[in-house]
């Protein structure tokens, strides 16, 4: 036990006294937590609009005006000439065109039925999805409106109506920074845990200290927790001061239990931080080290589910997912924090992140034995 305190002295004295660790450790994932929050973001809103009105009757400005009080568009401009407005799409300066023919308003009352083209910028699909569900909301209340208006009033009165209200549960105002902000803390935690672990290691090799270490009585289990336990103080202390910020800045909210959070985030930090152990027995210098972990980084983080859901990835993807612990953490503080889970929601998940850091911290001290 001595020999592990010595260890712990010795690494926190090596991390204070490096200058340029300290702002990498405490305030660049501050600053990254507090950008990305408010730039990571699928809420669409002033999307541009142009329209083009060949009928200029009542009904068809009612339709624009129902746009132009949307939150989400902004009427920018009205042609005439249907190509004169695909040529705004092609210079950027519009993001959806809304076509009304002519005809619309007397077709709309002799037949009941009448048609509108709308076009839309899809070079980004995921965008175009939603300026497609927004346009298509607004049409429809629109369609309603119109209904109401042509029908006779006596005979609504005799026909029954369903009324429909909506009820958002755990995040009630939709705020798109509280689903975010347990995602990116969770990341950038990883990252800084991840790359710091594995960085000190290889920059004992570099340095020939690690040698001097070998020829020592220590054991490898000593040498690995020693190697461990500074930087999983660090990245707890790390989660700690973002769910603080996410409070202040952000207004996280926090309904489930904090220490069973902390529970189950210092197993996760187990996992990253072994990760990060393994690599760094894999690798002789800190370049070859940074770009493993940037590799398998890219891979965990796209497949994490923070920006596209997990179960909308085709079936191979989705189990490629399995062996990405932030997968696992990240749907387990979201749990906690959005829905006050309790641990037997999540059980599965945690006992999956426990295996994993037993395997993982294996194979890394068994890979350290080998290469010493």
């Amino acid at each position: 036990m001595r020999t592990i305190l010595y260890i712990l002295q010795k690494e926190f004295i090596q991390i204070f006294r490096d200058k340029t660790m300290l702002p990498i450790i405490f305030i660049m994932p501050i600053i990254q937590l507090v950008i990305l929050v408010n730039c990571a973001t699928l809420e669409m809103k002033n999307i541009n609009i142009f329209v083009v009105d060949k009928d200029l009757s009542s009904t068809s400005r009612l339709m624009i005006s129902k746009f132009d009080a949307s939150p989400f568009f902004h009427v920018k401009g009205g042609v005439f000439d249907l190509a004169k407005g695909e040529k705004e799409i092609i210079k950027g300066n519009a993001d959806i065109i809304v076509h009304i023919p002519k005809g619309f308003e007397k077709k709309l009352l002799k037949e009941n039925h009448s048609k509108i083209q709308i076009l839309i910028n899809a070079i980004n699909g995921m965008t175009a999805g939603i300026t497609n569900v927004y346009a298509n909301s607004i049409i429809r209340q629109f369609n309603g409106d119109i209904v109401m208006e042509m029908q006779n009033i006596t005979t609504l009165k005799a026909v029954k109506r369903i009324n429909i209200n909506y009820s958002f549960w755990y995040n009630p105002q939709m705020k798109y920074k509280i689903y975010m902000l347990p995602g990116i803390l969770v990341i950038l935690v990883t990252v800084v845990g991840m790359f710091l672990t594995a960085l000190n290691i290889v920059r004992e090799k570099e340095m020939g200290t690690i040698e001097q270490i070998n020829v020592t009585p220590i054991k490898k289990y000593q040498f690995m927790i020693g190697k461990l336990l500074p930087f999983w103080i660090i990245a707890l202390f790390e989660l700690a001061f973002g769910l603080l910020i996410g409070k202040i800045f952000f207004s996280l909210p926090i309904v489930g239990n904090i220490a069973l959070l902390f529970a189950v985030g210092a197993v996760y930090l187990l996992v990253a931080l072994g990760i990060g152990l393994f690599l760094s027995t894999i690798s002789d210098s800190q370049q070859q080290v940074m770009f493993i972990s940037f590799f398998f980084l890219l891979i965990f983080i796209l497949t994490s589910g923070i920006f596209t859901p997990i179960e909308t990835m085709p079936a191979w993807a989705q189990k490629l997912t399995v062996i990405n612990p932030i997968r696992y953490f990240m749907q387990i503080i979201r749990m906690i924090l959005l829905k006050g889970s309790e641990f037997r929601h999540f059980q599965k998940e945690f006992f999956t992140l426990c295996i994993y850091a037993v395997v993982i911290l294996s194979i890394a001290t068994f890979r350290y034995k080998k290469v010493s």
